[in-house]
């Protein structure tokens, strides 16, 4: 008996809803994060990457880039966090070989690291991640964000890269097993070289692998050198977790 119209009309727009509830590989889609932690309410958006391939290789779990923002696009306007690399390069094209996840900070707010690893383990929960392969940037504010997650145990991430950034010195001690490459420039004005240089410093002191990359002449923007440098891409990769 032929397939009533009605039905087959009812088949298709299903499906087609279920397509567009699904991220889109190779583009960003805004998504919300919402959660209690240490019993508090938390919410936060958040742009959402899929790599090229990631569909294709259902059996295959792949590496994934936490990136946190500055200062200047905290708020509730998802799409300001687009201004800045990566969220920048994979809206432009670029093709990440992460899954990249781009939270934003509420308005005058702080990262808060008990919120963004709940994030990281809810996303872990919903994709096939790579555990030994979680790594965590951000520049400016997210770069203090970046020294201050890493160095909140458990360990959960293979490899730092903060930006012109700064912290607790006394923290990174946890930070031993966790590969850091720093960057900043030497004309920072926002925030001087010296908050990266104590926090390399006390890397090194507490063990195991630290560069540090001063582009000299650079201001605040150090960020934009350091994230069109396909080396450092290469190098998250080259690290997991505990080797």
């Amino acid at each position: 008996m032929p397939t009533p119209r009605r039905s087959l009309s009812f088949s298709v727009a299903f499906i087609a809803c279920l397509t567009l509830a699904l991220p889109t590989l190779g583009a960003q889609t805004a998504e919300t994060f919402e959660a209690k932690v240490n019993g508090k309410d938390a919410k936060l958006g958040y742009l959402l990457y899929l790599p090229k391939g990631y569909e294709s290789k259902k059996d295959a779990k792949a590496p994934l880039l936490l990136f946190l923002h500055g200062s200047g696009e905290r708020g509730d306007n998802i799409e300001v966090v687009k201004k800045h690399r990566p969220p920048m390069l994979v809206e432009e094209g670029k093709d990440l070989p992460f899954i990249v996840v781009s939270p934003q900070c509420p308005k005058n707010e702080r990262w808060d690291a008990d919120v963004l690893k709940a994030l990281i383990e809810e996303v872990m929960k919903n994709h096939r991640v790579d555990a030994d392969r979680v790594y965590c940037t951000g520049l400016s504010m997210g770069g203090f964000g970046t020294w201050a997650l890493c160095s909140k145990p458990p360990a959960m991430f293979a490899a730092a890269v903060p930006i012109c950034g700064g912290g607790n010195p006394q923290a990174v001690k946890a930070m031993k097993g966790i590969p850091t490459w720093v960057f900043h420039g030497d004309k920072d004005n926002a925030v001087k070289l010296e908050a990266s240089q104590v926090m390399a410093d006390a890397r090194k002191a507490a063990g195991g692998a630290v560069k540090f990359t001063i582009y000299e002449g650079v201001g605040h923007d150090s960020w934009v050198k350091a994230y069109n440098t396909d080396e450092l891409y290469k190098w998250l990769l080259s690290h997991k977790r505990g080797k």
